[in-house]
């Protein structure tokens, strides 16, 4: 609990198995997590490491085994049919495989979801048409699922979920099947149901999404290994990337992402000059910047850095002036490592030196 506000989901030492006997596997492991309301929380990590499984048990389709899990102030341990039926009244579920019934239009599969909780047949339609709408479905409201395509089935399964505007939404790679524009418009659908107060949890593997998470949540091999901001799992990301910081281990990632600080150079903007003391190192978050090299008779542009890219690194690690001038082509938003942070990232890698070296060939 947090600022005096219950957690809309909240996990204490949750284990899961499939099988018995021999066939006993374990699919997750000691699993603690709360999600507060009005979070979008990112689960991610590889394939088979328990994501889905965990959602599931999250939206009371499956029964808990071993450990707490309270979901919307009851504790689903233990709770009876009726009590996870009760439960998943106000959980709005989106389906990795849509689970739309073939022999429905897309009018009445969206306002299906709604007789559980209202008897108003002409409010329901009403709202079921303006919910396809808001998908870009308006003009598909009376076609069945045979009759559209998977982006299309997946956002009538998107407009079905979202209809009630439940407290809890669960779902399961929602944008896997849509292009950008659509993913955009069901991301924005999902913001504003945040903004009302709803709980948002989304397992997915699209990175184009990543940025629109408050925390993101990273499992493998059947356990949590981090939970940290959506900033912080970017800068992560653009941490393992660097060559000469993949030897840092998860945990060594997320404690260099801590000290990370951020800045702004607007266009036109000189970020560092040749020959000055080199004393920060950084990533590109956004924007681009162009790289000079000065020799005695000419300034040459030796290339181009964009999102994701690095720069800084040479005079940090060997105590060397700047052997270039890096120029804002556009407004540059960076993340920024000072001298001794970077320095301690880098020692505590193994074979450093041996980077250090192939790094160096390639800078020349």
């Amino acid at each position: 609990m947090e600022n005096g506000r219950a957690d809309t989901v909240r996990i204490v030492g949750l284990n899961h198995h499939f099988g018995a006997g021999e066939a006993r596997t374990q699919i997750l492991q000691d699993i603690t997590l709360a999600i507060q309301p009005g979070e979008l929380v990112i689960l991610t990590g590889p394939s088979g490491c328990g994501k889905t499984t965990l959602l599931t048990l999250i939206g009371g389709l499956r029964q808990v085994q071993e450990g707490s899990l309270r979901v919307l102030g009851r504790e689903m341990a233990g709770l009876t049919d009726a009590g996870l039926i009760e439960v998943r009244r106000d959980i709005g579920f989106i389906f990795q495989a849509h689970n739309l019934f073939e022999s429905l239009t897309a009018l009445q599969n969206v306002r299906m979801a709604m007789e559980l909780k209202r008897n108003d047949p002409d409010g329901m339609r009403r709202d079921a048409v303006r919910a396809l709408e808001s998908v870009g479905l308006g003009h598909r409201v009376h076609y069945k699922p045979k009759g559209l395509s998977g982006g299309q089935r997946q956002r009538v399964a998107i407009a079905r979920a979202l209809v009630n505007r439940p407290r809890l939404v669960l779902a399961d790679e929602p944008t896997a099947a849509l292009d950008k524009e659509s993913t955009g418009t069901v991301m924005d659908l999902l913001d504003a149901l945040k903004a009302e107060g709803s709980t948002i949890l989304i397992v997915t593997h699209d990175n184009k999404i990543l940025g629109r998470a408050d925390r993101i949540v990273s499992m493998a091999d059947r356990q949590i290994k981090s939970n940290v901001t959506a900033e912080t799992f970017q800068v992560c990301e653009f941490l393992r990337n660097c060559p000469i910081l993949t030897g840092l281990g998860a945990d060594e990632l997320a404690s260099v992402a801590a000290q990370v600080a951020s800045e702004r150079h607007p266009a036109g903007t000189e970020v560092i000059r040749q020959g000055d003391e080199g004393d920060k190192f950084y990533l590109i978050k956004d924007g681009k910047a162009e790289v000079f090299v000065r020799d005695d008779t000419s300034t040459r542009r030796v290339r181009v850095l964009a999102r994701g890219d690095y720069f800084g690194e040479v005079a940090l690690m060997s105590n060397r002036p700047r052997t270039a001038t890096v120029l804002a082509i556009d407004d540059l938003d960076l993340y920024v490592l000072d001298k001794a942070s970077f320095r301690a990232a880098i020692d505590s890698i193994a074979s450093f030196q041996q980077r250090l070296r192939e790094v160096f060939s390639r800078r020349q």
